[in-house]
Protein backbone atom coordinates (compact mmCIF):
# COMPACT_ATOMS: atom_id res chain seq x y z
CA UNK A 1 0.00 0.00 0.00
CA UNK A 2 1.35 3.66 -0.95
CA UNK A 3 2.43 5.76 1.46
CA UNK A 4 0.28 9.06 1.88
CA UNK A 5 1.94 12.17 -0.38
CA UNK A 6 1.72 13.96 3.40
CA UNK A 7 3.79 11.16 5.13
CA UNK A 8 6.26 11.51 1.51
CA UNK A 9 6.35 14.97 2.03
CA UNK A 10 7.41 15.02 5.84
CA UNK A 11 9.67 12.23 5.42
CA UNK A 12 11.82 13.86 2.32
CA UNK A 13 12.43 17.21 4.56
CA UNK A 14 13.07 15.42 7.33
CA UNK A 15 15.50 13.67 5.04
CA UNK A 16 16.93 16.73 4.00
CA UNK A 17 17.23 18.15 7.17
CA UNK A 18 19.95 15.60 7.97
CA UNK A 19 17.01 12.89 10.14
CA UNK A 20 17.28 9.74 10.53
CA UNK A 21 14.04 7.12 9.78
CA UNK A 22 13.02 4.38 11.48
CA UNK A 23 11.20 1.61 8.59
CA UNK A 24 9.70 -1.89 7.95
CA UNK A 25 12.23 -4.22 6.26
CA UNK A 26 12.52 -7.89 5.57
CA UNK A 27 13.29 -8.90 9.05
CA UNK A 28 13.29 -5.84 11.45
CA UNK A 29 12.68 -2.58 11.47
CA UNK A 30 15.58 -0.67 10.37
CA UNK A 31 17.20 3.03 10.80
CA UNK A 32 18.35 4.96 7.04
CA UNK A 33 19.25 8.29 5.92
CA UNK A 34 19.95 9.88 2.83
CA UNK A 35 23.42 8.36 1.97
CA UNK A 36 24.75 12.17 0.74
CA UNK A 37 24.65 13.31 4.40
CA UNK A 38 27.32 12.95 6.66
CA UNK A 39 25.70 14.25 9.67
CA UNK A 40 23.20 12.08 9.23
CA UNK A 41 25.04 8.64 8.70
CA UNK A 42 26.92 10.22 12.21
CA UNK A 43 23.58 10.32 13.88
CA UNK A 44 22.79 6.32 12.98
CA UNK A 45 25.96 5.23 14.41
CA UNK A 46 26.36 6.74 17.39
CA UNK A 47 22.11 5.76 18.00
CA UNK A 48 23.75 2.26 17.40
CA UNK A 49 27.45 2.71 19.15
CA UNK A 50 28.27 1.43 15.54
CA UNK A 51 31.85 1.47 14.92
CA UNK A 52 32.30 3.31 11.22
CA UNK A 53 35.11 1.05 10.01
CA UNK A 54 31.75 -1.94 9.47
CA UNK A 55 30.23 0.62 6.88
CA UNK A 56 26.43 0.42 6.42
CA UNK A 57 24.20 -1.15 3.28
CA UNK A 58 22.31 0.74 0.77
CA UNK A 59 18.87 -0.28 -0.04
CA UNK A 60 16.97 1.05 -3.20
CA UNK A 61 13.52 -0.37 -5.05
CA UNK A 62 15.88 -0.61 -8.62
CA UNK A 63 19.63 -0.99 -8.86
CA UNK A 64 19.65 2.80 -11.12
CA UNK A 65 19.35 4.27 -7.61
CA UNK A 66 22.67 2.25 -6.32
CA UNK A 67 24.74 2.90 -9.58
CA UNK A 68 26.31 5.96 -8.49
CA UNK A 69 28.01 4.34 -5.52
CA UNK A 70 29.48 0.89 -6.95
CA UNK A 71 31.73 0.15 -10.20
CA UNK A 72 30.15 -0.93 -13.20
CA UNK A 73 29.41 -4.85 -13.00
CA UNK A 74 30.35 -7.03 -15.86
CA UNK A 75 27.39 -8.86 -17.93
CA UNK A 76 27.94 -11.88 -15.96
CA UNK A 77 28.18 -10.04 -12.50
CA UNK A 78 24.27 -8.96 -13.44
CA UNK A 79 23.30 -12.01 -14.18
CA UNK A 80 23.76 -12.62 -10.61
CA UNK A 81 22.34 -9.46 -9.26
CA UNK A 82 18.90 -10.01 -11.36
CA UNK A 83 18.84 -13.36 -9.74
CA UNK A 84 19.13 -12.71 -6.57
CA UNK A 85 16.93 -9.30 -6.29
CA UNK A 86 14.67 -7.60 -5.45
CA UNK A 87 15.26 -9.89 -2.63
CA UNK A 88 16.68 -10.38 0.87
CA UNK A 89 20.26 -10.69 -0.84
CA UNK A 90 22.70 -7.94 -0.12
CA UNK A 91 25.82 -8.11 -2.35
CA UNK A 92 29.48 -6.57 -1.60
CA UNK A 93 30.52 -4.66 -4.84
CA UNK A 94 33.36 -2.48 -5.37
CA UNK A 95 32.96 0.79 -4.68
CA UNK A 96 32.77 3.81 -6.79
CA UNK A 97 35.07 7.12 -6.42
CA UNK A 98 31.65 8.57 -5.12
CA UNK A 99 30.99 6.45 -2.40
CA UNK A 100 32.45 8.10 0.70
CA UNK A 101 34.36 6.19 3.48
CA UNK A 102 32.13 7.28 5.87
CA UNK A 103 29.59 4.92 3.85
CA UNK A 104 31.84 2.08 3.64
CA UNK A 105 34.02 1.64 6.10
CA UNK A 106 36.90 0.61 6.03
CA UNK A 107 36.26 -1.37 3.03
CA UNK A 108 36.87 -1.30 -0.77
CA UNK A 109 33.42 -2.23 -1.38
CA UNK A 110 29.71 -1.23 -0.68
CA UNK A 111 26.98 -3.59 0.78
CA UNK A 112 23.67 -2.68 -1.54
CA UNK A 113 20.17 -4.67 -2.26
CA UNK A 114 18.01 -4.33 -4.47
CA UNK A 115 14.98 -4.65 -1.54
CA UNK A 116 11.29 -6.86 -2.23
CA UNK A 117 10.41 -5.44 0.96
CA UNK A 118 7.10 -3.54 -0.29
CA UNK A 119 7.22 -0.74 2.80
CA UNK A 120 10.82 -0.32 1.81
CA UNK A 121 10.77 -0.43 -2.16
CA UNK A 122 7.85 2.05 -2.08
CA UNK A 123 9.47 4.22 0.27
CA UNK A 124 12.80 4.14 -2.12
CA UNK A 125 10.13 4.88 -5.25
CA UNK A 126 8.45 7.65 -3.96
CA UNK A 127 11.44 9.50 -1.91
CA UNK A 128 13.37 8.37 -5.95
CA UNK A 129 16.24 8.05 -3.89
CA UNK A 130 18.70 4.95 -1.96
CA UNK A 131 18.66 4.65 1.59
CA UNK A 132 21.01 3.87 4.29
CA UNK A 133 19.73 0.50 5.59
CA UNK A 134 20.75 -1.11 9.33
CA UNK A 135 18.79 -2.56 12.00
CA UNK A 136 17.59 -0.25 14.41
CA UNK A 137 18.74 -1.33 17.77
CA UNK A 138 22.03 -0.41 19.39
CA UNK A 139 25.18 -2.55 18.86
CA UNK A 140 24.80 -6.30 20.35
CA UNK A 141 21.00 -5.85 21.42
CA UNK A 142 18.23 -7.41 19.50
CA UNK A 143 16.85 -5.61 16.18
CA UNK A 144 13.32 -3.60 16.47
CA UNK A 145 10.25 -5.61 15.08
CA UNK A 146 7.92 -3.06 15.74
CA UNK A 147 7.00 0.67 14.83
CA UNK A 148 5.93 0.99 18.58
CA UNK A 149 9.33 -0.74 19.49
CA UNK A 150 11.10 2.13 17.55
CA UNK A 151 9.30 5.19 18.87
CA UNK A 152 9.62 3.96 22.52
CA UNK A 153 13.64 3.06 21.63
CA UNK A 154 14.29 6.66 20.04
CA UNK A 155 11.82 8.79 21.18
CA UNK A 156 12.02 11.93 18.88
CA UNK A 157 15.46 11.30 17.67
CA UNK A 158 14.11 9.48 14.83
CA UNK A 159 10.90 9.59 12.58
CA UNK A 160 9.23 6.36 12.88
CA UNK A 161 6.96 5.15 10.04
CA UNK A 162 4.44 2.69 10.35
CA UNK A 163 4.90 -0.61 8.54
CA UNK A 164 4.77 -4.57 8.94
CA UNK A 165 8.40 -6.25 9.11
CA UNK A 166 8.59 -9.35 6.39
CA UNK A 167 8.36 -12.53 7.45
CA UNK A 168 12.26 -13.64 7.54
CA UNK A 169 13.57 -14.24 11.05
CA UNK A 170 17.44 -13.74 9.61
CA UNK A 171 19.00 -10.44 8.42
CA UNK A 172 19.92 -10.62 4.75
CA UNK A 173 22.60 -12.62 3.13
CA UNK A 174 25.29 -10.88 2.21
CA UNK A 175 27.52 -12.21 -0.61
CA UNK A 176 30.88 -10.33 -1.90
CA UNK A 177 30.06 -10.08 -6.05
CA UNK A 178 33.91 -10.69 -6.91
CA UNK A 179 34.70 -13.96 -5.18
CA UNK A 180 31.16 -14.80 -4.57
CA UNK A 181 32.10 -15.82 -0.81
CA UNK A 182 29.61 -15.62 1.38
CA UNK A 183 29.88 -13.22 4.53
CA UNK A 184 26.69 -13.56 6.37
CA UNK A 185 24.58 -16.76 5.71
Amino acid sequence: MPYPAALIRKVRAHLNGDGIIAYATESCYGLGCDPRSYRAVRRILQLKNRPQFKGLILIADRFSRLRRYVLPPTEEQSRQLDRAWPGPHTWLMPASRHTPRWLRGRHESIAVRVTAHPDAAELCRALGTALVSTSANRAGLKPLRTYAACVKAFGQRVLALPGRVGARKNPSTIQHLLTGRIIRP
